[in-house]
């Protein structure tokens, strides 16, 4: 699995439109990828490691797809209408990393990852 990350550099002057981000361009996304787009995330900044707003960025959203290639053959396609949306939002340039998915569900216990049951059974 992988995961595209968009992050939105929050400086001085940044404008960027949380409200249309989430009911506009990330469904525009999730429309035109179609099931090849498995899950995504949106991140709102609200401050930095120090607790002081606003913090390094000032968005963030996070794509999970199969395989690099399921990512670029539906995405690919819908790309230029995509980027064209960005306007209606920020005038921020964004930074984009893809990365290997190496741990889900990491907020598991790590038995129940493994899928051993903890729970005792009963034998009759």
């Amino acid at each position: 699995m992988i995961k595209v990350s968009v992050i939105y550099p929050s400086k001085p002057g940044v404008q960027f439109d949380h409200e249309y981000y989430r009911r506009k361009h990330l469904p525009l996304i999730k429309r035109r990828m179609g099931a090849a787009l498995k899950y995504y995330a949106i991140d709102k900044g609200l401050s930095d490691k120090d607790g002081k707003p606003l913090g390094v960025y000032v968005a963030m959203c996070h794509l999970l797809c199969d395989s690099l290639d399921t990512y670029q053959s539906s995405f690919g396609p819908h790309a230029q209408e995509i980027r064209a949306d960005v306007a209606n939002f920020t005038n921020v340039a964004s930074i984009h990393q893809i990365s290997e998915v190496v741990v889900e569900n990491s907020a598991k216990d790590e038995t129940e990852a493994a899928g051993i049951s903890i729970i005792p059974q009963v034998i009759q």
